[in-house]
């Protein structure tokens, strides 16, 4: 187990919003395509009328997704804090876990798991569950990295190793639940300041463990390499 699945590191680093946010704004300014935009236009494809997120984060693609297809949303997060901000946008927000999810098989449509399936502990349990809440023919959109994503930024700090679900591992995982898998690749890079460098590093303590902070006299080119998985049952 590394500290990105370690039930005690991921409580920590969701316990607020701000690192997280942190390293969602990093990227604002990045080229090529956008996972955010790419997961919910999967999701919008389906025209669902009932869509589960797991792991909602601060509740804006689940707020989208409620607003722009009409679906009924519900959101489930371990974290209390996650909860709140999705329910203070409107959602069906909800303590959970997807490893033990509290819904009766095939109830959803669509299941999103953005950012999140590489901090299940059990992960083939996870699955496992999103796969028995889904329709027949319902669809789960998983965003997750590559091991590429970030890579000039871990090697500053001397950070190594690949996690559970990544663009690398993600496919092998889905098809033991998922009769079929579709990747949709979002490659791009960001240009980062020093003082950004600085700043990302430090928000991802909780994940990438405590690291001496690097001295740089410039900015440097990072790479983006977020992948949707969009798995059919």
């Amino acid at each position: 187990m590394s500290l990105l699945n370690d039930p005690g590191a991921v409580r920590d680093e969701y316990a607020d919003e701000s690192r997280f946010a942190v390293r969602a704004g990093a990227w604002a300014s990045s080229s090529g395509p956008n996972a955010i935009d790419m997961c919910r236009e999967a999701v919008a494809e389906v025209r669902p009328r009932c869509v589960l997120e797991v792991g909602p984060g601060r509740g804006e693609t689940a707020e989208w997704i409620a607003r722009e297809t009409g679906a009924e949303v519900v959101a489930i997060d371990q974290s209390g804090r996650m909860v709140e901000l999705t329910r203070a946008r409107g959602i069906d927000a909800r303590d959970g876990d997807v490893q033990d999810l509290p819904f009766e098989s095939e109830t959803f449509d669509c299941v999103v798991a953005a950012w999140m399936l590489y901090h299940v502990p059990d992960l083939d349990r996870g699955l496992a569950e999103i796969a028995r809440v889904l329709r027949p023919g319902g669809r789960l959109v998983a965003v997750t990295n590559s091991k590429r994503h970030s890579q000039e930024l871990k090697a500053l700090i001397g950070v190594h190793g690949e996690s559970t679900f990544s663009a690398e591992n993600g496919e092998e995982s889905l098809l033991r639940h998922f009769a079929g898998v579709e990747r949709r690749d979002a490659d791009g890079y960001a240009i980062f300041e020093p003082d950004d460098v600085i700043a990302y590093i430090e928000a991802s303590a909780n994940l990438w463990g405590d690291r001496p902070l690097p001295e740089l006299d410039g900015p440097i080119r990072v790479t983006k390499a977020p992948v949707v998985f969009v798995a059919t049952k």
